[in-house]
């Protein structure tokens, strides 16, 4: 069978594909500008997530697309993915936490794994946030500048709520 007549998800050239890997891509790209360290997961998962969606492999970290069998004709691609994947994983968490997932082979098994570590809400942070929302004032501040103050601590606030 040619590459024309493969289904769309075959073709590993066609852009549309979650398979599809840019020349640009390489396991030492850093997609997100501040690592994991525990405490900024909300912030963390959300900037990962746009990154993998930007590069439409976001299917690999939330279990939409699982290991084929391996005869079966995407099991190759899948691992080259995955593998890229995990590496742009590991390169956006803290030294210590990369460690802590280095034996994990799939993509979603180590998302899983970060999402059950860090998503449960720090009652510490989410106290602080609370403080601050209670105490925020425009005082000399500008409404631009007061109101974007406000968002950026509600925002925190309402994404360290448990789910």
């Amino acid at each position: 069978m040619n590459n024309r007549n493969r289904p769309a998800q075959l073709r590993t050239e066609d852009t549309s594909s979650p398979y599809f890997l840019h020349p640009s891509d390489n396991p030492g790209t850093i997609l997100v500008p501040q690592p994991l360290t525990g405490s900024n997961y909300a912030t963390w998962s959300r900037s990962f997530t746009t990154a993998l969606l930007a590069k439409n492999k976001l299917v690999f970290v939330d279990g939409s697309i699982l290991l084929p069998a391996r005869d079966d004709l995407l099991y190759q691609p899948w691992i080259r993915c995955n593998s890229m994947v995990i590496s742009w994983l590991r390169n956006s968490l803290s030294p210590q936490i990369s460690s802590s997932i280095m034996y994990l082979d799939d993509a979603y098994a180590i998302w899983f794994d970060l999402k059950e570590r860090f998503s449960i809400g720090d009652s510490a942070r989410i106290y602080q946030l609370k403080q601050q929302l209670m105490s925020l004032s425009q005082g000399s501040s500008d409404v631009n500048t007061y109101f974007t103050n406000l968002r950026i601590v509600w925002d925190e606030f309402k994404s360290s709520q448990p789910i």
